[in-house]
């Protein structure tokens, strides 16, 4: 069997010193309850920073600018609809915005911005999604 990758980008959000995560619906088969950093997967033929731009209007309302790449990290899941592994490489970019209104989907229970050592506390909790915490690393 053929490995299969998929390539997600999300994005770091700051503003006035604090980073936009969102919590996870609870009824969601992966990392329920857990925050993660707003973004997804980039579909077939898209480029991947007009994919961050599209996650995050869908996720938070928020038009973003990309300001550059923070880290990258492999995040393997199980599909959910297949049941298959996939490989995933995540881009985490820095990003800026003009607004600190979200607007969350239905994807997230609620959304919060988050002073650094906030963030540090969720990573001791166990509070972050997988790719969230390999992420974050960097930044705390």
């Amino acid at each position: 069997m053929k490995d299969i990758w998929g390539l997600a980008v999300r994005g770091i959000c700051e503003v006035e010193g604090k980073v936009l995560l969102l919590k996870v619906r609870s009824k969601s088969s992966h990392d329920a309850s857990k925050w993660e950093i707003p973004g997804g997967k980039v579909k077939k033929g898209e480029f991947f920073d007009d994919a961050l731009r599209r996650e995050f209007i869908e996720e938070t309302g928020i038009e973003i600018t990309i300001e550059s790449l923070f880290n990258a990290i492999q995040n393997n899941y199980t599909a959910c609809k297949t049941n298959e592994q996939v490989k995933s490489i995540q881009l985490i970019m820095k990003v800026t915005a003009d607004v600190s209104e979200v607007q969350i989907s239905e994807e997230h229970d609620e959304y919060k911005w988050f002073t650094k050592e906030e963030v540090r506390e969720l990573y001791n909790n166990d509070l972050l999604s997988k790719a969230a915490k390999n992420a974050l690393e960097k930044y705390i």
